[in-house]
């Protein structure tokens, strides 16, 4: 089994006439995923890599039957973008989309949340069930079936350990990238539920970085609930305070957020803590 995608998955993909929207549909059909459409308004009646595009998601949903979305829609668009989804009945909505206002995410997730809806990211890779589907920009040859469940704030870390688990004889189930903005769809406590609730992951890796407590409610969680072991990597040791070190929620402020605090709460709970990525896959074993 897997989390949220699988062979069964009926992708649409919104802002597929762009640049990064076309190219990435490509990379997703090639892999095998079941996309099933497109939408760009304006646009619609075209065909771009032999799927139709249209003019709403609600068009598309009626005619194709799509469960999932993915935007590559541009920062002013991808929260219109994201309301439409939802308004359509999306089950899964994935945004790629980096440099979105906070205060536009905010009034986002609250939409979303009062919605039957669940929204990945924004500013993230997406996810990746190996031998399944592709749904974002992860590269999928890295990636081999297996019982490894990954959920992580970074989109280029999360690459690097799931090389390493491959590089080890360690499949995945699905690899989730959550994204690093401080307001995003989906927190590592909801992707730790859904890995602990698969029969078929039997073991977790939880990639976080420095900046607000998103790992300190995950270590409390792991603590309280989780029955699979999980191991952790925690990226932005060396990081000064007040500096923003690459995702917009990587910040230390107040003294709060640090790489420490977050290591010694996982630590607490059970979690072995890498001090790089590669150690990953032998602290699983």
């Amino acid at each position: 089994m897997a989390i949220l995608v699988d062979k069964n998955t009926k992708l649409l993909v919104q802002g597929i006439t762009g640049r990064e929207g076309s190219f990435h549909t490509k990379q997703m059909i090639d892999y095998g995923t079941n996309v099933v459409g497109g939408v760009t308004p304006g646009k619609g009646g075209e065909w771009v890599h032999g799927k139709p595009v249209f003019d709403t998601v609600k068009k598309a949903v009626d005619v194709t039957g799509a469960n999932v979305s993915i935007i590559y829609a541009p920062a002013a668009f991808a929260p219109d973008a994201i309301y439409e989804a939802t308004d359509a009945g999306i089950a899964l909505i994935v945004c790629i989309t980096e440099g979105i206002p906070i205060l536009d995410m905010m009034k986002v997730y609250d939409y979303v949340k009062r919605s039957g809806s669940r929204l990945i990211g924004p500013n993230c890779p997406g996810l990746l069930t190996p031998g399944q589907a592709k749904v974002g920009i992860m590269p999928g040859y890295i990636a081999t079936p297996g019982n490894v469940g990954v959920v992580s704030k970074s989109g280029t870390l999360t690459y690097e350990v799931v090389s390493a688990l491959t590089a080890a004889g360690m499949g995945q189930s699905t690899c989730l990238g959550i994204g690093g903005d401080p307001v995003i769809g989906t927190n590592f406590v909801e992707a730790l539920q859904l890995f602990e609730d698969d029969p078929e992951t039997e073991r977790v890796v939880l990639i976080g970085e420095i900046g607000g407590r998103a790992e300190i409610d995950a270590a409390e969680f792991i603590k309280a609930h989780m029955t699979k072991p999980v191991a952790a990597f925690i990226a932005g040791k060396s990081a000064p305070p007040g500096t923003r070190m690459g995702h917009a929620g990587a910040i230390i402020e107040g003294g709060e957020g640090t790489a420490t605090e977050k290591i010694d709460a996982l630590q607490s709970a059970g979690v072995k803590v890498a001090e790089n990525p590669e150690q990953i896959p032998a602290l699983l074993k």
